[in-house]
């Protein structure tokens, strides 16, 4: 595309269009959403917990954006397919989806109580649908929208799993190394059989504190650090933990046009914890 090189933050506009962010009930995605619908974007908050997906519609709205929040099941494709219905009569098009519904189970993970030989086979196989199959069934929904449009842009929630497998979470690890790997899939995939304006990638978050996560990083008692919540943050050169809105601003870059020429990228924001060797 031509920049104007006199207005250099014409390359982040991104108002006027619509995104559909699965997971958006959650306190990651949540804040991307808020922070899509402060540049002017139309938000569709998709999750699970139809609860969820209201509150955060109802926040933004309350605050003078545009939002519907729909219930649906990630791995679905009915379901996917019908709250893309339903963002289609809302606001007759979408332009962004973010995938970043997604956990883990504790029944999937290894501890000096449950060892990787004695792990629920059916938690670790749910552990794993949820984050790639998750990912997978909406694109496969989206992207045909998309494709129908000659236009689009695809964000997934991988992981530095992706990238550096961690102890105990075997499932959860090799689930997001998939996604990363579909990421770079989808974006060869779109660009060459349908239109190179169709751009996939995604972002690796670092360590942020979660309801998933909370109580393996910080003790439930006292509020300090587990052993493994300080083992983290000794590998990380940043040496704290990420917030949410850490993450908005590699968002707002990779759905806005500063990143049209980028795709099948995976981002880190993690503090540099993916770059630290140990020594």
């Amino acid at each position: 595309m031509q920049y104007n090189l006199s207005d250099p933050m014409s390359l982040f506009k991104i108002d006027g269009q619509v995104a559909a962010i699965t997971g958006g009930g959650g306190i990651l995605c949540s804040v991307m959403a808020e922070a899509l619908s402060a540049m002017g974007v139309s938000v569709a908050v998709l999750d699970l917990n139809e609860e969820a997906a209201n509150r955060v519609a109802n926040k933004i709205n309350a605050q003078g954006g545009k939002a519907i929040g729909i219930a649906c099941d990630v791995t679905d494709r009915d379901s996917m397919a019908a709250a893309c219905d339903k963002i289609i009569a809302q606001f007759d098009k979408v332009d962004i989806l973010i995938n970043g519904a997604g956990g883990n189970n504790p029944r999937a993970t290894t501890t000096p109580e449950l060892a990787f030989f004695d792990l629920d086979v059916a938690a670790f196989e749910k552990v794993f649908r949820l984050n790639i199959v998750g990912t997978v069934v909406p694109s496969m929904v989206f992207s045909k929208q998309m494709a129908a449009q000659k236009r689009g842009v695809i964000i997934n929630i991988a992981s530095v799993n992706s990238i550096r497998p961690l102890t105990r979470v075997p499932a959860y690890s090799a689930a997001k190394a998939a996604v990363a790997n579909f990421t770079q899939w989808l974006a060869v995939h779109m660009a060459q059989e349908y239109s190179p304006n169709i751009r996939v990638n995604a972002i690796a978050p670092g360590f942020f504190l979660t309801d998933q996560n909370r109580f393996l990083l910080t003790d439930k008692e006292t509020g300090e650090w587990t052993a493994r919540g300080r083992k983290i943050l000794d590998h990380t050169p940043m040496a704290k933990l990420g917030v949410p809105e850490d993450l908005v601003g590699a968002l707002i870059w990779l759905v806005s046009p500063a990143a049209d020429f980028v795709t099948g990228a995976v981002v880190s924001v993690d503090g540099g914890f993916c770059a630290y060797s140990g020594v």
